[in-house]
């Protein structure tokens, strides 16, 4: 009963009661989705390993060089998430980590810029998302950036497995011994090179020059290299579950109700696609015979037709598969035909934008742009292609993970063409069949179309110069970037004035 008449009762507690705001295993993230407990304490072989992969990483990794040191991270990295962690790899683990290094190894084979750019972000999303795991579309746009909120978490985890100071020097005093030591060392290491010219040559050889800069990024590298070993771990122990914050199934609406918008825009996309098939397909003959359609227009028209038409069907399926009711035999089977027209229907249009693209390209040469239109072009049509046998099989669990999958590949696909060098032995055959080269164009690739170079004769070839850069270390060795043997003189003979002036883009 109340204590007085008028004050409700207070209902009895069932169980422990959640933990407030400063108390341990307090988060901010419920508890249905990632749970924190509070007396768990990383293991000291992860300190150990995390602090001996940053000192590695610090020794072979730049951040703004494309180099062999990615892919090494990457592998110790991983090595020491899972060599520590308390199971293994699930299959899906194992492929996750292979598409991943299979990205980092790009930077050290490819010195292409705008491609080892595109492989380390592709790479982070998969790294993370493989760490994370989940199967739902939440879980796969949520995941890369889950590392920006796990230092919270993990400075408990690894500040609760420090060595306490029972038996164990205390920290303080440990810096403070290694700073003396460092400070005598400096100190009479200066007095004795002073002193001595043929000591002062053997210390300039063993240590380093100081630099400021480089000092302050390898220590940042160092801290990078640790908090993604000891995220990882602890990832691999307390993963997330991301996929319990996916919303939740809606209300499936009568079968009319979504049947007639699908079915209206499948007769409209059929309609288009009968009555533009020469527009879409016309190819060289369209161009010539259309009144003021260039080249760049017509591939153009194409590219951003895909794009609209691309962004607003995967829009219109999703809502469509979200209320689309698949209790009956009958709205399945509604659902296949409505869904699979206007999937195939789609990947007509594009097929007809790498058409254009191709078109444009043979026209006008390749370009480091035009190739990434046709990969993009390529992956939205495997994308289609993913959904179309999700309606068939009325299922897609697996489908955010496979669209993902297939971007990766596309990329790893580009990758393998070596795109730029691609791009100068295409431009090279044109120069043989023209006499026209847009030499400015090909001297701001990399060193990936150097081989493609020696097809050049050696007057011309004089016209084709590369960028001044610095030997590289042992440590951002890149094997295109080893193999280069351009020209890099600013000097160019006055005849390169005509292999100069003629430009890439129409």
């Amino acid at each position: 009963m109340p204590p007085y008449p008028g004050q409700p009762a207070t209902p009895p507690l069932i169980g422990p009661a959640l933990p407030r705001q400063g108390e341990p295993g307090w988060t901010v993230w419920s508890r249905r989705v990632w749970p924190i407990a509070p007396l768990a304490s990383s293991p000291r072989r992860v300190l150990a390993s995390a602090l001996t992969a940053g000192l590695i990483g610090t020794a072979v990794w730049r951040l703004s060089v494309l180099s062999v040191g990615h892919l090494v991270v990457g592998l110790l990295v991983f090595g020491v998430v899972y060599g520590t962690a308390p199971r293994r790899p699930s299959r899906s683990e194992w492929f996750g980590i292979g598409l991943t290094l299979a990205l980092l190894a790009v930077p050290a084979l490819l010195a292409a810029e705008w491609l080892g750019a595109l492989c380390l972000v592709a790479a982070w999303i998969v790294g993370w998302c493989t760490l994370v795991g989940g199967r739902t579309w939440t879980a796969v746009f949520t995941g890369p950036f889950l590392p920006w909120v796990l230092p919270a978490r993990v400075s408990g985890w690894v500040r609760r497995g420090l060595p306490n100071r029972v038996g164990v020097a205390n920290p303080g005093r440990i810096a403070t011994v290694i700073g003396l030591t460092v400070v005598l060392a400096v100190v009479f290491g200066a007095l004795f090179a002073s002193a001595d010219a043929a000591f002062a040559h053997f210390v300039g050889n063993l240590v380093p020059a100081f630099d400021g800069g480089e000092a302050i990024a390898r220590a940042v590298v160092f801290g990078i290299v640790v908090m993604f070993v000891s995220g990882g771990a602890y990832l691999v122990r307390f993963p997330p579950r991301l996929d319990a914050m996916a919303p939740a199934p809606m209300q499936p609406v009568p079968r009319w109700e979504w049947a007639l918008p699908l079915g209206v825009l499948d007769a409209l996309f059929i309609a288009f696609v009968a009555v533009q098939a020469t527009v879409l397909f016309g190819g060289h003959t369209h161009v010539l015979e259309t009144e003021g359609l260039t080249y760049a227009e017509y591939a153009r028209q194409g590219f951003w037709q895909l794009l609209w038409v691309s962004a607003l069907t995967l829009l219109v399926l999703s809502v469509a598969i979200r209320v689309a009711g698949r209790v009956s035999a009958a709205d399945r089977l509604v659902l296949r035909i409505l869904v699979g027209v206007l999937c195939a229907t789609s990947v007509v249009v594009v097929v007809s934008a790498i058409h254009r693209m191709w078109l444009y390209q043979q026209a006008y040469g390749f370009s480091t742009e035009r190739l990434m239109v046709i990969t993009t072009e390529v992956w939205l049509g495997a994308v289609f292609v993913l959904v179309a046998i999700a309606g068939i099989r009325m299922t897609g669990r697996w489908l955010p993970r496979a669209v993902l999958v297939a971007g990766v590949l596309a990329l790893l696909g580009l990758a393998a063409l070596n795109p730029e060098r691609l791009i100068a032995d295409r431009n090279i055959d044109r120069f043989e069949q023209t006499g026209a080269l847009d030499a400015e164009y090909l001297s701001g690739l990399s060193s990936d179309i150097d081989p493609a170079l020696h097809r050049l004769p050696e007057s011309v070839r004089e016209c084709v110069t590369a960028r001044v850069h610095d030997p590289d270390s042992w440590y951002t060795f890149n094997l295109s970037r080893a193999r280069a043997d351009r020209p890099t003189s600013g000097d160019r003979p006055e005849y390169c004035s005509a292999y100069w002036s003629y430009p890439q883009y129409r």
